[in-house]
């Protein structure tokens, strides 16, 4: 039985949704910019349902972030620093490998590694430390460096971006995740994130790591200082991007997090707009296969009423998260794998743990222990 909805646009809005046809911008406007949140989940479940039945999938994954020394001063971190910083650090490539191994079990499937944008580090550091990390645990997927990242070595380097992704590769890079991505608006960028890449040189990035058989996340940054006419344009420039590589595999909407940033006037997102974030992609971002809540950003709560919202994963275990951490995240650093089977299973869902690629990975759960 549909809903009765209050605001009449969504009627013609929900007939497109039931027949799966595309939305256009001033439909994503439309379901963006209603108070009725509880019409537009509806719809994203619908697609939602339609796409994964009643299943949310979770990883098993740890987050290693080599360095927070970067030369870049965006708006909307407090996770870099500069060289100089007393607080600043870099890790060694032996403290990489150990960061990596403390705790690690044969149940870890990912590491996922992002770093601030550093004056020295090279290329070939980075090589080293993919394949040092690749021949030490050979059966981890390595989800490493935002589209920011390699189009930062490519230009300190004086390298051609293809053969920044060529080399790390080869060296062991599986996939990449989809960071960096903020807002695509210029004048919005100009604001928040003015010493990184435009917009469309990120979404070249992603396109040229996605033909080289890399494939990649994407995200949003919202919550800032941006408009719903800034959302809609960001997501379908996503969609537009699908399109022509197929590349992203999995969607994150990121909240803003304004505390020990130059931001921090900024009030926070409500829950509200996070689930709304979530429903209004599953239903713009048709062609892309999964939306994730972060429960790092969004809490573990909300991410958990999220799967009835769109989303069909709820991340993993991440272990000592620091980027959204520093600007004032106050969600633990890591889940442990029954926290996260709970929170799944209190949401009606079935909880179905996966590797980065999203092939199941099957567990003995009567003889299966892990402590991360």
């Amino acid at each position: 039985m549909d809903p009765v909805f209050d605001d009449r646009r969504l009627q013609a809005i929900a007939e497109k949704v039931k027949a799966g046809e595309r939305l256009s911008f001033d439909d994503g406007l439309a379901l963006d910019e209603t108070p009725d949140l509880l019409a537009v989940g509806w719809m994203a479940n619908l697609v939602r349902e339609r796409l994964h039945g009643n299943v949310t999938f979770f990883n098993v994954n740890r987050h290693i972030n080599p360095t927070d020394v970067c030369v870049a001063s965006c708006k909307l971190c407090a996770f870099g620093k500069k060289a100089r910083d007393p607080q600043a650090y870099t890790m060694s490539l032996d403290e990489v490998y150990f960061r990596a191994g403390e705790g690690y079990t044969e149940a870890v499937t990912e590491f996922h590694i992002v770093g601030g944008l550093h004056p020295e580090l090279n290329i070939d550091w980075f090589c080293e430390m993919l394949s040092g990390l690749k021949q030490r645990f050979p059966k981890v997927h390595l989800k490493a460096f935002t589209m920011v990242e390699i189009a930062y070595l490519a230009k300190r380097f004086k390298t051609p971006i293809e053969e920044v992704l060529r080399r790390f590769k080869e060296a062991g890079m599986d996939s990449m995740p989809g960071g960096g991505a903020e807002i695509f608006n210029e004048r919005v960028r100009r604001v928040i994130c003015d010493h990184k890449i435009d917009g469309s040189e990120w979404l070249d990035v992603a396109k040229m790591a996605h033909k080289m058989g890399i494939k990649s996340n994407c995200t949003m940054l919202y919550g800032h200082v941006e408009t719903a006419e800034d959302r809609i344009d960001h997501l379908i420039r996503l969609r537009e991007a699908q399109d022509e590589t197929g590349g992203f595999v999995t969607y994150i909407p990121l909240a803003f997090h304004p505390d020990n940033t130059p931001l921090e006037h900024v009030p926070k997102t409500t829950g509200f707009m996070d689930l709304k974030s979530i429903a209004v992609a599953r239903l713009m971002l048709d062609n892309i296969p999964h939306i994730k809540a972060y429960w790092v950003m969004m809490t573990p709560k909300i991410a958990q009423i999220a799967q009835r919202f769109g989303a069909d994963d709820i991340d993993g275990t991440v272990v000592e998260e620091k980027i959204y951490h520093d600007a004032g995240a106050e969600t633990s650093q890591g889940l442990r794998r029954g926290e996260l089977l709970r929170l799944i299973r209190e949401a009606g869902r079935e909880p179905v743990e996966r590797d980065t690629q999203y092939n199941r990975v099957e567990r003995d759960e009567a003889a299966f222990t892990i402590v991360v």
